[in-house]
């Protein structure tokens, strides 16, 4: 599993410095993923949405921000699906 990190300045944040504040978002690759780059999903947690991308692309590629809550019935959902 990568742990990479991508930091991102806040969109409060202005082009003179003002209010610059920085965070970043801890991408880990599906457990599924393979050296041959098959498969290659990364999340990234957050409290209150999860971050989800095609680890292929480069780490600028477009991502899928999902809320917490609906993000948490999906994988209910899928856990449910798996075991029938």
């Amino acid at each position: 599993m990568s742990d990479k990190r991508r930091w991102f300045k806040s969109s409060y944040s202005d082009s003179e410095g003002g209010a610059c504040l920085e965070a970043a978002l801890s991408w880990r690759t599906s457990t599924y993923s393979n050296s041959e780059g098959g498969n290659c999903v990364q999340v990234a947690p957050c409290p209150a949405a999860i971050h989800i991308r095609d680890s292929k692309l480069s780490a600028d590629s477009p991502q899928l921000t999902v809320p917490a809550g609906p993000w948490a019935e999906f994988l209910a959902y899928a856990a449910g699906v798996a075991d029938h």
